[in-house]
């Protein structure tokens, strides 16, 4: 589709074919497109592959692999999954406002351009990514909610951007949540990745610092014997259910429409970031049906325990011998269902991460999450409050950090993110 703004070059053959960057292309470990979350379907914690098994590239053309910058929406939201992420928030350094937030924005987008593109981020650059094309490299912006008053825009600021309700379920990091301005950064090659990365924090200059950044990683395509849905680090398999381009209500369950307010988040979309620690210890001492009794899925397959195969809805009202429900009532398929929570569904592209063993002796991993939604308030937030009630695997996992971000539809050529913003 037009939207996923990505195409591969037609002709890989040496360092001079046509639509490739002047850098020598090389094999890459890349993405399936599948992304791996906290287990589920409908609109849990559930994350689909979001690229067909036709679209998966063979391992040695991934390099070529090039997302374009301009569009009608930002890259790295419809984008298939890619095998490597960055995730940053920034702050606005004391004194700064809207004049040094649009500079750095074009600054920003200007870099963005090139480095997706396949070129140097300009005449200083680190020269980390030479030997790679662009690598399906995206680079996407998005505004939180203390931006607006540090700019003197807080007539501007979106009703959907209000702050997210408190969960049962958060133990949040304050430092390592929120921020002024937001930074996703994906690839199909970690060097290429952290050369876009450095390029975005040096940027950033005077005019803003770090204020946390999560890194994570993916699945490589050719890492199974055929295109599959992916398993995260729970080992099931995950995200058979994740709205797809190809659904007739997509953009509106996506993106903000055109004649929407306000105007300048026209064809953009809200972003939540949730660090999502997986308690792997607790949840390896279950067996393999208890665990598939807390996802309500078999393991080996992702049919639900219903039966049939991983496509196959639930049976719900479906019970056993014994006249017990076969999909458990607690059971993070059925609680996660759109039906089950007003039709609610948000597209899930996240990275799973793992940072060595935390201060108490437990595996630091999980899921760094990222749900797009036209609307956090009818997209994330009922179904997380469905989930805090009653969902079988929050005893597995815990809500570490959160923010929640505008994403201002595509740039223009010759423009830059956030210009009818900053500029209007």
């Amino acid at each position: 589709m037009a939207d996923t703004q990505s195409r591969t070059a037609a002709d890989t053959s040496g360092p001079g074919a046509p639509g490739i960057s002047r850098r020598r292309l090389i094999g890459t470990a890349g993405a399936t497109g599948v992304a791996l979350g906290a287990v589920g379907a409908g609109a849990g914690y559930a994350v689909a592959s979001a690229t067909a098994p036709e679209q998966q590239t063979a391992l040695t053309t991934l390099g070529a692999d090039r997302v374009m910058f301009h569009g009608k929406h930002q890259p790295g939201i419809t984008t298939p999954m890619q095998a490597r992420g960055h995730v940053v928030a920034f702050d606005l350094a004391p004194g700064a406002g809207r004049k040094e937030a649009a500079a750095l924005l074009r600054r920003w987008s200007a870099t963005a351009e090139r480095l997706m593109a396949g070129e140097p981020a300009g005449a200083d650059d680190t020269d980390v990514a030479r030997d790679a094309g662009p690598s399906s490299l995206t680079v996407t912006f998005g505004f939180g909610h203390s931006f607006f008053a540090r700019t003197g825009l807080e007539k501007q600021r979106p009703g959907a951007l209000d702050p997210l309700p408190d969960f049962f379920s958060d133990h949040l990091d304050k430092a390592r949540s929120n921020g002024d301005l937001w930074v996703q950064i994906g690839a199909n090659d970690s060097l290429v990745a952290f050369h876009a990365l450095r390029a975005i924090q040096k940027d950033a200059g005077g005019a803003a610092k770090v204020r946390w950044q999560m890194n994570g990683f993916n699945r490589s395509p050719g890492a199974t014997a055929h295109p599959m849905t992916a398993r995260n680090l729970m080992g099931q398999v995950d995200g058979t259910n994740n709205p797809k381009p190809s659904d007739a209500d997509f953009d509106k369950r996506i993106f903000v429409p055109a004649s929407g307010s306000p105007d300048w988040m026209a064809n953009g979309s809200y972003a939540v970031v949730r660090r999502i620690r997986m308690l792997l210890d607790d949840w390896e001492q279950l067996g393999a049906k208890a665990q598939e009794a807390v996802i309500g899925r078999r393991k080996s397959t992702g049919a639900p325990l219903s039966g049939g195969s991983e496509t196959t809805e639930p049976d719900l009202e479906k019970t056993g011998p014994g006249g017990d429900l076969v999909v458990p009532i607690n059971a993070h398929a059925r609680i996660s269902r759109p039906d089950q929570n007003g039709g609610a569904a948000m597209l899930r592209r996240p990275f799973s991460f793992h940072d060595g063993i935390a201060a108490d002796g437990t595996v630091d991993a999980g899921l760094l999450f990222i749900c797009w939604q036209a609307d956090p308030l009818r997209g994330f937030v009922p179904v997380q409050r469905k989930l805090d009630r009653g969902d079988a695997l929050s005893e597995f996992i815990r809500h570490e950090s959160s923010g929640l971000f505008a994403v201002p539809g595509g740039a223009q050529k010759g423009g830059y993110v956030g210009q009818e913003l900053l500029e209007g």
